[in-house]
């Protein structure tokens, strides 16, 4: 089985959210679709990409292509999805 980038970010995501309470999200669901495009907006900010400089230039872009790699298979499965900052 051939699990994609997207879904091991979410599962990944669903982890940290279960470990707080929250409900988990569903890339079946339109409005978690855009919760899901806005985090990884927010994971791509320059602070965050880089965890405020802690990363190494290799860690930093192996992050970016995995979010960019997440960010295209979420707009290939919902279009309307928006994203503000990131093209």
């Amino acid at each position: 089985m051939n699990i994609s980038t997207l879904e091991r970010y979410v599962e990944q995501k669903n982890q940290w959210r279960a470990m707080f309470g929250n409900a988990p999200w569903s890339l079946l669901n339109a409005v978690d679709r855009q919760r899901i495009a806005e985090t990884i907006e927010a994971e791509l900010s320059p602070e965050n990409l880089t965890c405020d400089g802690e990363l190494s230039a290799t860690q930093v872009r192996r992050r970016y292509q995995m979010l960019h790699r997440a960010a295209q298979e979420l707009v290939s499965i919902d279009p309307n999805v928006q994203f503000y900052d990131y093209a």
